[in-house]
């Protein structure tokens, strides 16, 4: 991945308020050519300690992706006010942006 896109990616994500999400596809459209799966590879080579909120990306169907990360992802939203439905879906109304 050029590491300029990358930087596109990562300035995106810092950019996405607690208690709000987006989509990988959301943050590909933002950006001058990253695909929804540049995007997750980009979230997954993220540096340990780099403190980027990694875990308010979600799916175009509002739901986490499947990953081992995914408990964790689901508890840090869930504290900072994101609930999902019975579905495991987050509210449309919190996406951003």
């Amino acid at each position: 991945m050029k590491p300029e896109l990358r930087e596109q990616i990562l300035t995106i994500l810092a950019e996405i308020p607690p208690g709000r999400v987006t989509t990988y596809g959301r943050i590909a459209a933002m950006t001058e050519g990253a695909t929804p799966r540049l995007v997750a590879r980009a979230l997954r080579e993220l540096p340990t300690g780099h403190g980027l909120p990694w875990f308010r990306v979600i799916t175009a169907s509002r739901k986490l992706a499947d990953h081992g990360g995914a408990d964790e992802q689901r508890k840090r939203l869930v504290a900072e006010g994101v609930l999902f439905d019975p579905r495991g879906r987050a509210p449309a109304e919190l996406l951003w942006p």
